[in-house]
């Protein structure tokens, strides 16, 4: 059976994975280079590995069932489930393990509609959700960090140490939420009991930190045009595999676009001396 869509027509590839050719093929050396290509006992791959990692990028992409994607790429429905449960793993993230000194980072949970119900819960999307934890770098943008899911109805005081992002992290100044109290991060100036405004700095404080905050809202907006992450239907830590290949493909997808940011927002090492040193 011939398939429809093929990597070695680049033209296939940016509608259906959401990444440039050039990113794409830069995910394609990087898989090679992890031994995704190796050569195995039993029968060979029917599909090339640049044709098996396209499968899965769109997969995760269109979020199309395994029935669907057996045609375009022509081959069974269950060659489509082992090349996903083979390669898919080989997608993930790796968590940086070094920061800079003068690092600031960016952390926040984002739920993602599970219909594994062991793994989920109800939240407030009213819908069952896993809680990911998901921390960036200030100035890059890039994803750093993703924790193990929890269930959507734990809180992100929380589930930010019991994802395991606070040992990834470790003590580098990272900025949350409001939603963060008592973790130690550097999150928003409240007021007081009995008091009805705050000093001026504070205001400032607050509205500095709220414009940087709001780049992990533009990362997560990125990341979830990959549209497994609306409605995932994988079991177990088919989830948390999804979520991490993602992250590796947003990273080389904003990588391929520039090195660097210059918004006119106020430069955010800059913001994490300033909260750090401010009473």
């Amino acid at each position: 059976m011939a398939g429809v869509i093929t990597a070695s027509e680049s033209s296939w590839i940016a509608p259906f994975s959401g990444l440039s050719p050039r990113a794409f093929g830069k995910l394609v050396t990087v898989l090679r280079r992890e031994g995704a290509d190796a050569v195995r006992r039993g029968r060979p791959w029917s599909l090339p590995l640049k044709d098996r990692a396209l499968l899965v990028v769109v997969y995760r992409h269109t979020n199309l069932t395994m029935r669907q994607l057996a045609p375009l790429f022509g081959v069974s429905k269950s060659a489509v489930d082992r090349i996903i449960d083979h390669l898919g793993p080989m997608f993930a993230l790796r968590p940086r393990k070094r920061f800079a000194k003068d690092a600031v980072l960016i952390v926040d949970g984002t739920l993602v509609p599970t219909r594994d119900h062991t793994i989920a819960e109800r939240s407030k999307n009213y819908r069952y959700s896993t809680n990911h934890q998901v921390v960036i770098d200030a100035d890059t943008r890039l994803v750093v960090v993703v924790g193990r899911p929890l269930a959507g109805n734990r809180n992100d005081c929380k589930a930010w140490d019991e994802s395991g992002a606070k040992a990834a992290v470790g003590k580098t100044t990272t900025i949350a939420d409001g939603g963060y109290p008592g973790t130690g991060l550097v999150i928003p100036h409240r007021r007081k009991c009995g008091q009805t405004e705050l000093p001026d700095w504070k205001e400032e404080h607050n509205k500095s930190h709220k414009q940087v905050r709001a780049r992990v809202e533009h990362v997560f907006a990125r990341m979830k045009t990959w549209k497994i992450l609306r409605d995932c239907r994988l079991k177990g830590d088919g989830v948390h595999h999804a979520m991490l290949g993602i992250a590796r493909m947003h990273n080389l997808a904003l990588a391929g676009q520039t090195n660097g940011f210059h918004c006119g927002q106020p430069c955010p090492r800059r913001l994490g001396d300033r909260l750090r040193d401010s009473p």
